[in-house]
């Protein structure tokens, strides 16, 4: 038995613009500001799928780190070695359901070694990035790496890089993950965004919330019904919307043989700490 990945990695948001500030980041090797394996984002702003009461809005996103790659088995499988607390024999069902790690059970892990690993609860995977000095990004971080395509921050301008995304999702499901470093990196130099697994965020729950306490039962309504287009900022972002149905619908102990992770730190705290 395989491992059947997403069509779509992440909950990338193509539903609007980044607004590009500052410079392009310079490579790891000439930058001290991040650490090896990490990519230096932002800042920049992005535009959310659902629009307020006062119409389309943007978010400012500071810069931070992210992990070029995903998480992968080998180095998930190193940190249970550490941890067996988190093994999948271990593991409490408070963190994670039945399906946890469950292609280590069904595959030879040496095969599987530099895939993504999936099934890992977000309880889990917060756990091997605190681990790791790091943090799971953002949603909105998250978001901003998404929509870069390969040559600019800002791919939802491009007709044919959004045309890309939705082409993976009318695209069967690999029968088999590949490895991370033979991925598609983008403009941040950042690799697999899209087209191979699902990632989770920090704040996935948040995604249908706006801040605004008495606008949220609102916003609800909206988006749980058929005028749930009219709030949105494009309601012909097919890909938005699906990716947005899957935030609304995860559970943190949920372990998908689709979903992965990657970690993120604050560019700040990383400067601090490598020049110590």
């Amino acid at each position: 038995m395989v491992i059947s990945p997403a069509l779509v990695l992440g909950f990338a948001t193509l539903a609007g613009s980044i607004l590009w500030a500052g410079p392009r980041p310079a490579s790891a090797a000439d930058d001290g500001a991040f650490r090896e394996g990490m990519a230096r984002v932002g800042p920049g702003s992005y535009r959310p799928l659902f629009k307020d009461e006062e119409g389309p809005r943007l978010i400012e996103v500071a810069p931070f780190l992210l992990d070029r790659y995903p998480v992968t088995n080998r180095e998930f499988a190193e940190f249970v070695d550490r941890n067996p607390r988190w093994s999948p024999q271990n593991i409490k069902p408070v963190f994670a359901d039945a399906g946890y790690l469950h292609q280590w059970e069904e595959q030879d892990l040496t095969e599987i070694a530099d895939q993504p690993v999936t099934n890992v609860s977000w309880f889990a995977a917060r756990a091997y990035c605190k681990e790791q000095g790091k943090r799971l990004p953002t949603f909105d971080e998250w978001e901003l790496t998404g929509q870069a395509s390969e040559d600019r921050p800002d791919g939802t301008a491009d007709p044919a890089y959004r045309q890309q995304i939705l082409e993976w999702y009318a695209k069967p499901a690999i029968m088999k993950l590949p490895a991370v470093q033979d991925t598609t990196a983008n403009y941040w130099g950042v690799h697999g965004m899209h087209g191979v697994v699902w990632e989770l965020v920090e704040d996935f729950n948040t995604a249908l919330v706006t801040g605004e306490s008495r606008t949220d039962s609102q916003l609800d309504n909206k988006l749980y019904c058929g005028a749930g287009a009219a709030a949105a900022v494009d309601p012909g972002d097919y890909a938005a919307f699906m990716r947005y149905a899957m935030r609304s619908s995860y559970e943190a102990t949920y372990t998908l043989k689709s979903m992965g992770f990657r970690c993120a730190a604050d560019a700040e705290h990383l400067a601090m700490e490598i020049s110590q």
